[in-house]
């Protein structure tokens, strides 16, 4: 049985935010996660080695949260291939075929980002969640090295057949 609504505020109103909470717990129940990598990977990743023969791409999330942003998580893509889902203080390392790359969230999140990927180079995208979209911003390796560095733990992509960790 529901709680009894307090006698000063609107039954409507009430009512509306037992319908959100209800939406929230079935929509976080839903959500999958990938593992954070083992300290080894994550102290690898931290050396920012290239490939010669594809583009290394580190997505991150600094702790900054502005006004606009919340601790929220949004679900990476890359060339409609899905990465993991992102949290704040977290980071993926994805190796890329060269070329034309575009990074996107998932669902009603709208934000992507379209990045020309080089063979043999590392590129850094500084990602931020903003109500609920992502904001996906390139930024100089020596920022983005220094910002993982201070900020950030690897997080495992998802791969196919991996079972996602519920929420």
């Amino acid at each position: 049985m529901a709680p009894r609504c307090p006698s000063d505020v609107n039954a409507a109103h009430c009512a509306f935010t037992r319908l959100r909470r209800a939406v929230a717990v079935v929509l976080l129940a839903g959500c999958t996660s990938v593992p954070q990598a083992t300290r080894e990977r994550d102290a690898e990743a931290k050396q920012f080695g290239t490939h010669p023969n594809s583009a290394t791409i580190y997505v991150y999330r600094a702790d900054f949260r502005g006004p606009d942003e919340s601790g929220s998580y949004s679900v990476l893509w890359v060339d409609n291939r899905l990465i993991g889902e992102t949290l704040p203080r977290s980071y993926f390392r994805v190796d890329a075929p060269p070329g034309t790359r575009v990074l996107h969230g998932d669902g009603h999140d709208t934000g992507r980002l379209v990045l020309e990927a080089r063979s043999g180079e590392l590129h850094f995208v500084s990602l931020r969640v903003i109500d609920g979209t992502s904001r996906f911003t390139p930024v100089p390796a020596a920022t983005g090295r220094r910002e993982i560095l201070d900020c950030c733990t690897l997080m495992e992509n998802w791969a196919p057949g991996q079972r996602p960790l519920l929420r």
